[in-house]
């Protein structure tokens, strides 16, 4: 994947690992967009739920996996809207570049048993609001396409 967006200011002289990603954008019935507020101790954040692929994964694959392993949710992965990279620093101070695939994903069930992530809560909140609270600006910008297509 050539990733030609790029969100992050690189700090000179570090080295970004790349990173393959999926994040997923899901709604409920009231229009409202799954986050995962995450709490590692030192402050809470709100992610979109996905994360990095794991050996020769597909994106869609890794897509449902994270989702399930971070909110609970057995998801769908429907269609690929956008792709950014990310360029920041992991919990424990790693610095990489997440290469990010977006995606629509379709909630199928709610299936408690697929949560492993005990730092990761799900929350559901207006896409708007969203944009506000994100952490990572590429996450923010894919709400905003989604948003845009109207």
């Amino acid at each position: 994947m050539t990733i030609r967006l790029k969100f992050g200011t690189p700090e000179p002289g570090v080295a970004y690992e790349p990173r393959p990603t999926a994040f997923g954008l899901a709604f409920d019935a009231q229009g409202r967009l799954a986050c995962v507020e995450v709490d590692r101790g030192e402050g809470p954040y709100l992610d979109l739920p996905g994360g990095a692929l794991d050996g020769d994964e597909s994106e869609s694959e890794a897509l449902a996996r994270e989702f399930g392993e971070e909110t609970g949710l057995r998801v769908r992965a429907v269609a690929r809207i956008a792709e950014a990279s990310q360029l920041f620093r992991k919990t424990d101070g790693h610095p990489v570049d997440n290469q990010a695939g977006f995606w629509i994903a379709e909630v199928l069930a709610a299936e408690p048993g697929l949560k492993c992530e005990d730092d990761h809560a799900l929350v559901w909140i207006r896409p708007e609001e969203a944009l506000r609270r994100l952490r990572h600006e590429a996450h923010a910008w894919a709400v905003a396409v989604w948003l845009r297509r109207g």
